[in-house]
């Protein structure tokens, strides 16, 4: 099929790729003329495992080509996306900007007899496919002075489940795919579309290989408002997990007991499942808050009160504190001390810091004059271009982080943090102190050597 995504983020760029690699035809619009530019170069804008050699695949093969401006692209499309971005205004609705700019686009380029499927692929707020087919209505009329004949396109939703970091992996072999239209004709379309990873009967891309006794995957059909509701549920439950292990820890320290223990005894239970119960520093990244605020916005639109995930949000924002508070207990004062923070990204496998904890921590330690040197495997990059004025010292590998520092404080659980002795790091710490915001630590090994270590829930 001949496929155009709008955005070229984590979900536009990882679906358009994975689309290619499938056989179809995908062109990537986006406008950030040096996004396009790296893309079509073979060279991926945001790190994901696979993705590099996945795009220069695809990209060889003429499959997959980006632009900053459609042509032809959209008025010859039978399937088009929109992933662009949704970020969330100061009240916690998402902003639209960005969607509406797209689908303006659209209308505009659309080709009266054309019979396009439209699929909102970002995260848009429960209705939003009634406001996206006013805006490419709006476009049209704007380009040509008619308004849409009847049959030229129609929206659905498609919600994405992407994991940062195991995106590529989460496309191919997903859960489920939710497909939400009002008319049959588009579901059956995208059905075809997606029919390689349902039947999964396409070949494997290197490392990324199918899990063992996968043969089908489950397919939603629904109508536009389920489709929606269905991703913020999902995020809004998973976040909730999350936080109640975080709530759970929070009683274990002050009741003696240790968080991993009670929460592998209770995921254990079949009811409840053993992911998404590591407690730590709080959840991070591009969906859970956004989409959490969101949802509580829609609650509050229609006169409700979220009290439960209301109380998700608090958590976790009680959570990203505790480390300040650990550090001021072991230390007292925290002006002119030397931390160092090891991990910037929200989690392992990603560079994104939108949301990180990391960010949050950092610019408080700052606030209160300490001096923070920091060490990650793939964010500092992203770390100096988006907070280029804050004064932060950057270490080549992780121990060098630890030279005269008074404590080390985990944000993100990378396996290389995972393997470095606590002997190592006892021996170029200043002050013997340990803040593990992830459990990555023994913490008997720790205390065997005297050292002062604060887990969480420990």
């Amino acid at each position: 099929m001949n496929v155009v995504v709008f955005g070229a983020g984590y979900v536009g760029l990882v679906t358009g790729a994975v689309l290619a690699n499938l056989g179809h035809k995908v062109s990537l619009i986006d406008i950030d003329r040096n996004k396009v530019e790296k893309i079509n170069q073979g060279q991926p804008p945001i790190y994901e495992f696979q993705l590099e050699s996945l795009l220069k695949r695809v990209i060889s093969s003429h499959h997959l080509y980006a632009n900053t401006e459609p042509s032809t692209e959209v008025s010859e499309a039978e399937v088009i996306f929109i992933a662009v971005g949704t970020p969330p205004l100061h009240d916690g609705a998402p902003d639209l900007d960005f969607v509406h700019q797209a689908a303006a686009k659209i209308g505009q380029h659309l080709n009266p007899r054309q019979n396009c499927v439209i699929v909102n692929k970002a995260t848009v707020p429960i209705g939003s496919a009634n406001l996206v087919e006013m805006w490419i209505e709006d476009g049209f009329m704007q380009a040509t002075g008619q308004p849409v004949p009847q049959g030229t396109f129609t929206v659905a939703s498609n919600p994405e489940f992407l994991r940062e970091g195991r995106a590529i992996y989460d496309t191919l072999y997903p859960d489920r795919i939710v497909l939400g239209a009002d008319h049959a004709e588009a579901l059956d379309r995208l059905t075809t579309l997606y029919r390689p990873i349902l039947e999964q009967n396409f070949e494997p891309p290197p490392l990324l290989n199918r899990p063992q006794g996968l043969k089908t995957v489950p397919l939603v059909r629904t109508d536009r408002l389920s489709a929606e509701m269905i991703k913020y549920a999902a995020n809004a439950f998973l976040s909730t997990k999350i936080s109640f292990a975080n709530e759970m820890a929070n009683i274990c320290e002050r009741v003696g007991a240790d968080i991993n223990t009670v929460m592998s005894g209770i995921g254990l239970d079949t009811r409840i499942g053993p992911q998404f119960l590591n407690a730590g520093v709080g959840w991070g990244g591009s969906c859970f808050g956004k989409d959490l605020s969101a949802l509580i916005y829609t609650a509050w639109e229609y006169g409700y009160e979220p009290k439960l995930l209301e109380s998700t949000r608090q958590v976790n924002d009680q959570q990203k504190k505790s480390v300040i508070k650990r550090l001021q207990e072991e230390l007292k004062t925290l002006k002119g001390r030397r931390i160092a923070i090891w991990g910037l990204a929200f989690k392992p496998g990603t560079d994104d810091l939108r949301d990180a904890p990391a960010v949050g921590i950092i610019e408080e330690l700052l606030h209160l004059n300490a001096r923070v040197i920091v060490y990650d495997p793939v964010a500092m990059d992203n770390m100096r271009q988006q907070y280029a004025p804050w004064e932060i010292h950057y270490a080549k590998e992780p121990l060098e982080a630890l030279d005269n520092a008074d404590a080390l404080v985990v944000l993100t659980e990378w396996d290389i943090f995972r393997q470095v002795p606590l002997q190592d790091i006892l021996n170029r710490l200043k002050t013997p102190v340990i803040i593990d915001g992830r459990n990555i630590f023994d913490p008997n090994e720790a205390r065997h050597l005297a050292i002062r270590y604060r887990g969480i829930g420990r």
